[in-house]
């Protein structure tokens, strides 16, 4: 799956989105760089609202973008991204403002 595939879904689920008090949702890694093959998972920042994270809300979210992309997920939050590889997520991140 590509990453405007994978924009276009998180585009139409905008609303489904917003309620989980997400801000923003991005796609990274291989899918964003249009290298992604058919076993690859999809890479995705997620950052929420103030109050929003927790432990509950990020399973109901993972669980909802897999069954919206029929893919894997490898979901993060910009707090648990480690500072050695930001720089690259932040090189090709790609955003779907909710």
């Amino acid at each position: 799956m590509n990453r405007e595939e994978i924009l276009s879904i998180l585009h139409a689920h905008r609303e489904e989105l917003r309620n989980f008090g997400l801000k923003r949702i991005g796609v990274f890694g291989s899918s964003a760089r249009n290298e992604a093959t058919e076993d690859s998972d999809i890479d995705l920042m997620a950052e929420f609202d103030a109050g929003q994270l927790s432990y509950r809300n990020y399973m109901r979210l993972y669980n909802f973008l897999m069954e919206i992309t029929h893919r894997k997920i490898d979901l993060l939050t910009p707090g648990g991204v480690s500072p050695f590889i930001k720089p690259y997520i932040d090189k090709e991140i790609v955003y779907e403002e909710l």
